[in-house]
């Protein structure tokens, strides 16, 4: 009697490799690129002077790094970390963002108190042209872009103030006073309220800016977190934000229903710039004093490990990152 013949034996399913974590170590002059299969560091990858942030092209095909103390960017394959270009003769870009309509490339000047707003031109042979250089308040710092791609809200650390920049005549709208070294901003997903994280003090600052930079903004209030209030990582949920207070040594989750802190997390070593695994399980921070990425569990708010880094470790991003609003 014949056998009926089996069936074919799938082969198990190879989970694909995930592309590399990028952490800037502004005072090394380099990039450490870390592998999250293994959590090693692969390689460290030479920059200009002072990498600070880092953001990616619209079209995913490079993540730009920016050298604010070597008056350059460059250019890396997110998937491979290939250096791809490096442009030079961008002032002190200290800070970076792209419009959400791929029309505007603009640059802070943390040094030299101006911001450099560039049209963004990816098929030609230099890719950014300057429009206009806006002078600032002291110490251009963080930045955010709204959605429809009108205005650029900037805060100034050393003058203690935030003004939105309307992109298409380069001009300021408003300038207004915030509280002590406003650093990043994060804007809601809704555009209606901008949040700023005071560096030398203990708190966010709320600001309603629902007229779209029209009208200046009014402040609404003042959200505790911690010491040194610094940097914004959108949960991914259009939800919530956490923000990382440097001093404290903690991470703070807020709600922007509630506008109020709904867990804290502890993370040693001066907690500073933040991504967000795809699945959103896991929060990547740069320790900027103590030369390391910590990896964060979300569900248990416990250090999953922590990865050996450069000096001053700052921003960190990878491509395979939740939601950014």
């Amino acid at each position: 009697m014949a056998q009926a013949a089996s069936a074919p034996v799938a082969a198990p399913a190879v989970a694909k490799p995930k592309p590399p974590i990028f952490v800037l170590n502004s005072l090394d002059a380099n990039i450490s690129v870390i592998d999250p299969n293994t959590w090693m560091e692969t390689q460290r990858i030479p920059t200009g002077k002072e990498p600070h942030h880092l953001y990616l092209t619209p079209d995913e095909k490079s993540v730009i790094v920016a050298n604010a103390g070597g008056d350059s960017l460059l250019f890396l394959d997110p998937r491979t970390a290939q250096v791809q270009r490096t442009i030079k003769g961008i002032l002190d870009p200290y800070h970076l963002r792209f419009s959400p309509d791929m029309k505007w490339f603009v640059t802070a000047a943390n040094r030299l108190n101006h911001v450099d707003v560039y049209q963004w031109l990816p098929q030609a042979a230099e890719p950014l042209k300057l429009v206009k250089r806006v002078s600032t308040g002291k110490t251009p710092s963080h930045m955010w872009i709204d959605s429809k791609s009108t205005t650029a809200y900037i805060t100034m650390q050393d003058s203690d103030e935030w003004i939105a920049l309307d992109l298409a005549t380069q001009s300021i709208r408003w300038r207004l006073p915030t509280g002590d070294m406003p650093a990043d901003i994060y804007l809601s997903p809704d555009d209606k309220f901008a949040y700023i994280g005071l560096t030398a003090s203990d708190g966010v600052q709320v600001f309603d800016v629902s007229r779209g930079g029209a009208e200046p903004a009014k402040l609404v209030k003042t959200i505790p977190t911690g010491k040194g209030a610094h940097a914004f990582r959108a949960a991914g949920d259009k939800r919530h934000v956490y923000v990382s207070n440097r001093v404290a040594n903690t991470v703070s989750k807020i709600d922007l229903q509630t506008q109020s802190v709904v867990s804290q997390i502890n993370v040693p070593g001066g907690p500073d710039c933040m991504d967000i695994s795809s699945d959103g399980k896991l929060l990547y921070v740069t320790s900027r004093w103590a030369k390391k990425l910590t990896v964060i569990e979300l569900q248990t708010g416990k250090i999953a490990r922590q990865v050996n880094v450069g000096r001053s470790p700052h921003g960190v991003w990878t491509l395979d990152h939740a939601p950014r609003e």
